[in-house]
């Protein structure tokens, strides 16, 4: 028979087996289709960023367009905004003339004060949810931005209409889109995110479908030994498997792929607002969707051939079940030494080049692969060191003593994935408390409002409508003006050099700004920050842009120089040096201010002050951005990470807990004769039930443990990458292995009414 004949024999022996041959195939498509639907959404991410950067780019402003006379023009401003920990972005549009150019998604010139939303924002601000945010840019509401126009479907995005743009605050545009988009990477803290979760997410997939593929294994065995019974060599067996395992590879292909489809119709909602994506961006890139087709059958056929090498298929039966010799275990180990030593970059110093990603890839993988090989040799040595108990231990420990390898096949892939996800978590967490190690005083303000444009009011104006939002008790203004010092008896004329920030504002508003300590109406601070040239006492400056202004101000001989404050605005790295004042330094004298910062004390009884805040500074500025004072640009991108890690790790648990059901189910249906035979001599289904716990408890338990300490280390290893403090996320520890344990003992409990059934008198009947 020719090999293309023996593959159609292992087809035809896959689908005509009966019962229980569709019940073996069926299992096996599951299986593999779980790690084949995983596959497909990461072959999918590269796609759903470029639709997304597409749709980002269409409507971006190239701020130097070269515009002709009497050409349809519009002025725009960028808006940007935080709705709680949401990103809320938008324009504002001034048009110029008819035909002004409009941006994706949006159908009509906008009048001023109209306001068109994305529907995301449609709907939370006609909710209750979203009461602190109404009335924010007006509630002028005349449309919905169109999908065109949005990155994603939960994206939170407006554009408002105005007459107050001019050429000196806006950009004046002929079109949208064209914009040069400048990439800036990932840093190495975030870089090591992704390689880290990459791995953790992908890695157990191989090990799920490499389990799933063996489910029914000895049924095939028994069919392979009839074959050599009527005349087959052990060449053409071999063969036969192979189809009988692509025909299982196959049906999980589709499977994998109708799973895909139902995903994705849901998975653009379950991502953070800012990553969400629309159902059509969910498609494979086709080379790595061509990959996924090829490698996954390809590596069930690989998976077939190497499990038979460990079975002789003699015309009389199959030999599995004689003693074998003992695992050993030095092999074992070269993989997870080999991992520990490629992991060298994160020790010396993570570089950004590809060299070190690699060898950080490449070392995770092996250091997670050793668990999944060192998870046999420790089972198999502990099970024979266990001493006698109940008759269900009994019935479970001599199982494990005579097979341990399905137990553990399915166990590995849980070991895998805890591991991975203690890491990663210990990464997060490691990140998050370096963050958050230095931050700014907000014993006293709060929040603030940045870089506020002084032709939009005064800083009277600022502090009586800030003080009016609800949930604000104090308001303080900090006023900016740049002072060129002046040479000595030429009025009006500058040095040239030396260029100083002088910032005005009470004591409690410069404490924002340095580490002044005690402070009286009347002191001067000179702020010392990167090693910048501070100001000599004595010097008299000309208060205005270029020195142009008449006001005449000297640097007394009382300043005092003090560093900058150890987090908040005042604290970022590449200012120049700056010269604080309180009011009653400068001896009368209206500083004529160039930018404003105001800075709001909240109380932290009023729900959503924060919003209030922010709905009240864009009434008076649309463009004005409040934050809080505290640094969260890390933490706000560390909450996504950690959206998506749940988000994945929920994945990871659902596969994991279909593995072991139908792993379980599969363990069952292999020995119902055996277990209806028991149960005919007596034996209760009850303790029968009890064994089953055992037998996946015990491989559980030591592969936790496994997972545990080999996860901790690794985390250590990343947090002393990120030069983070090295602590163990205990916490975090006992949450993912309590979760995974919990997952298992529900899945393997719902395989129990199953046993009940196996286990009627019906069952012991042969063919």
């Amino acid at each position: 028979m020719s090999r293309v004949g023996d593959l159609a024999l292992g087809v035809r022996l896959s689908v005509g087996g009966g019962r229980s041959g569709w019940v073996r195939l069926a299992l096996i498509a599951v299986g593999v289709g779980l790690g084949v639907a995983m596959l497909l959404i990461a072959a999918s991410v590269p796609t759903v960023l470029d639709a997304r950067a597409e749709r980002a780019e269409a409507r971006s402003v190239a701020a130097d367009q070269e515009l002709a006379l009497g050409e349809p023009t519009a002025l725009t401003q960028e808006v940007r905004s935080m709705y709680r920990e949401a990103p809320l972005v938008g324009r504002v549009i001034q048009p110029e003339g008819e035909g002004a150019p409009l941006p994706p998604g949006v159908e009509q010139q906008l009048a001023p004060g109209d306001l068109v939303v994305s529907p995301a924002l449609a709907e939370l601000l006609a909710s209750d949810d979203g009461a602190a945010l109404q009335g924010r840019w007006g509630d002028r509401v005349v449309g919905t931005i169109g999908h065109e126009g949005l990155t994603g479907p939960e994206e939170l995005r407006f554009y408002l209409g105005t007459d107050e743009l001019t050429t000196a605050n806006a950009s004046r545009i002929q079109s949208f889109g064209g914009a040069e988009q400048h990439d800036e990477g990932l840093d190495t803290v975030m870089m090591l995110l992704v390689l880290v979760g990459m791995v953790v997410l992908l890695l157990p997939v191989a090990i799920f479908i490499s389990t799933a593929v063996r489910f029914g294994s000895e049924n095939r065995d028994r069919r392979l030994a009839a074959l050599r019974l009527v005349g087959a060599d052990a060449t053409m067996t071999r063969r036969v498997a192979a189809g009988e395992t692509l025909t299982g590879a196959a049906g999980g292909l589709v499977v994998g792929g109708l799973l895909f489809l139902a995903i994705g119709q849901v998975a653009g909602s379950a991502v953070p607002a800012n990553l969400s994506f629309y159902p059509g961006d969910l498609r494979p890139a086709p080379l790595l969707a061509a990959l996924t087709v090829v490698l996954v059958p390809v590596t069930t056929v690989l998976v077939t051939l190497s499990a038979l090498k460990h079975v002789l298929v003699e015309p009389l039966g199959v030999v599995r079940r004689s003693s074998e010799r003992r695992r050993r275990f030095w092999w074992r180990l070269v993989f997870p030494v080999a991992g520990v030593a490629l992991l060298s970059p994160l020790v010396n110093g993570l570089e950004d080049d590809l060299l070190s990603q690699v060898m950080v890839v490449a070392g995770l993988v092996l250091v997670l692969v050793g668990v999944a090989l060192i998870l046999p040799w420790l089972v198999e040595a502990t099970v024979h060191r266990l001493g006698a108990g109940s008759v269900a231990w009994d019935l479970a420990v001599r199982r494990l003593q005579l097979d341990s390898g399905t137990a553990v096949r399915a166990v590995s892939g849980i070991a895998v994935s805890v591991a991975g996800l203690i890491a990663l978590q210990g990464l997060t967490g490691a990140i998050g408390a370096l963050s958050t190690e230095k931050q700014a005083d907000t014993s006293t303000f709060q929040a603030s409002v940045l870089d506020i444009d002084p032709d939009a009011g005064s800083s009277e104006t600022w502090s009586r409508e800030l003080a009016r939002a609800e949930g604000v008790r104090d308001v303080g203004t900090l006023t900016s003006v740049w002072a060129l010092p002046a040479e000595p008896g030429e009025t009006g004329s500058a040095a040239g050099d030396g260029e100083m920030l002088i910032e005005q504002g009470t004591c409690e508003v410069l404490a924002q700004e340095a580490q002044v300590g005690s402070c009286d109406d009347g002191d001067v601070f000179v702020v010392a920050a990167g090693g910048a040239a501070t100001p000599e006492p004595g010097t008299t400056y000309l208060l205005g842009t270029a020195g142009g202004g008449d006001a005449r101000w000297t640097l007394p001989a009382s300043a005092e120089t003090v560093a900058p404050p150890e987090g908040g605005i005042g604290a970022m790295g590449g200012m120049p040096a700056r010269i604080l004042v309180t009011p009653g330094a400068l001896d009368g004298i209206a500083l004529g201010a160039e930018s404003v910062t105001a800075y709001v004390a909240l109380d932290p009884a009023v729900p959503d002050a924060l919003e209030h805040m922010r709905t009240a500074a864009a009434q008076v500025d649309p463009v004005a951005y409040a934050s809080p004072i505290e640094q969260e640009r890390i933490l706000s991108v560390l909450g996504g990470v950690r959206q998506v890690l749940l988000i994945g790790t929920a994945a990871l648990l659902l596969m994991i807990g279909a593995s072991m059901l139908v792993n379980v189910v599969e363990q069952l249906r292999e020995r119902r004769q055996l277990l209806a035979v028991l149960v005919a001599f007596g034996t209760r289904r009850r303790t029968l039930g009890g064994s089953v716990l055992f037998q996946v408890a015990i491989p559980v338990v030591l592969g936790l443990g496994l997972a545990v300490v080999t996860g901790s280390g690794l985390a250590l290893a990343l947090q002393a990458a990120v030069e983070a403090p090295l602590a163990f996320d205990w916490v975090g520890v006992g949450v993912t292995s309590g979760v995974a344990a919990l997952m298992v003992l529900l899945t393997t409990a719902a395989g129990l009414p199953l046993l009940w059934h196996l286990t009627r008198p019906g069952a012991l009947r042969s063919e």
